[in-house]
């Protein structure tokens, strides 16, 4: 890989940030796929994956490990050509980041009915698996095994066979029953940091300074690494059940931004070092120009 331009302190700080948490490569992999290789045929060489990992100076040991706990745990395929090996999102991948897609790029839905999906979750085996589904679907839960979303949110195939029941949030008791079913609280406190983490690197790409490819890639990744990780546990409430000061919206436009002025470097390093079976990936699709589109 060639030398590459200086990186900014900005982007540096967001790194520095990453190594202090506990290692979250096997989740990071997901974003590269969710984000970046799906929309390019969905099958990347572990080579290309290795060259990200190694410029954030992450050991190659420890992404082969991601890489074997992901593929045993469901949701990513290998396929070996030769002594390469190809991955690819499994099923049970797919069809998470395609849930999680509408709610990390799309605008939050206008159309809201005032009424609210109200799930029971038995004890059975399944009960945990559900709980997780649901928590990364957007449900909120005021009551152990009792789960509540607006209206229309789709459900999780792991929750499938709880018992559902329609709710209004138009009397008192229905809006106590919303307040107590989410951490808005703890929801707004996360994107205030994101937003001190981010934008200080939004500041300095608006003073038309120049990111190395690989950088832009980088940023781009952990952008959305760190704002799904926040939207994820956001409900997407309608704004009229929201706090006026509410940060969500002001961080949607922040990781747009962001996002937006990121693309076509981020993109430029993918067309260079970007590998599957056949060869150099295929170009995006063009729904990568809509993402966080209003």
């Amino acid at each position: 890989m060639r030398e590459r331009m200086p990186q900014p302190a900005a982007l540096s700080r967001i790194i520095n940030q990453l190594k202090r948490e506990p290692s979250r490569t096997g989740s990071i992999v997901i974003t590269v796929f969710g984000d970046a290789i799906v929309p390019r045929g969905g099958s990347v060489w572990l080579g290309t994956l290795l060259a990200f990992f190694e410029a954030l100076d992450i050991d190659s040991g420890v992404v082969r490990t991601a890489m074997s706990r992901l593929a045993a745990d469901g949701w990513l395929t290998r396929e070996k050509v030769g002594r390469n090996s190809f991955y690819r999102l499994a099923e049970k991948g797919r069809e998470t980041f395609e849930a999680a897609t509408k709610h990390i790029y799309d605008p939050p839905p206008s159309d809201w009915s005032g009424r609210f999906e109200l799930l029971l979750i038995g004890n059975g085996e399944d009960r945990d698996a559900s709980r997780e589904a649901l928590k990364n679907a957007g449900f909120g839960s005021p009551l152990p095994g009792v789960w509540v979303a607006p209206s229309g949110v789709p459900i999780p195939q792991e929750a499938s066979r709880a018992i559902r029941l329609e709710v209004s949030a138009e009397d008192d008791s229905g809006r106590r029953l919303l307040r107590e079913s989410w951490p808005l609280d703890r929801t707004a406190d996360a994107y205030l940091k994101f937003m001190k983490m981010f934008s200080p690197l939004r500041d300095w790409i608006g003073r038309r300074e120049q990111l190395a490819d690989i950088d832009a890639f980088i940023a781009r990744i952990l952008l959305i690494h760190y704002y799904r990780r926040v939207v994820l546990r956001d409900p997407l409430l309608p704004t009229e059940l929201l706090p006026p000061d509410w940060p969500g919206r002001a961080a949607r436009e922040l990781c747009g931004d962001i996002y937006r002025a990121l693309l076509s470097s981020s993109e430029q390093w993918l067309d260079q070092y970007g590998t599957n079976e056949a060869g150099a990936l295929p170009q995006a699709r063009a729904v990568l120009a809509h993402r966080f589109e209003d």
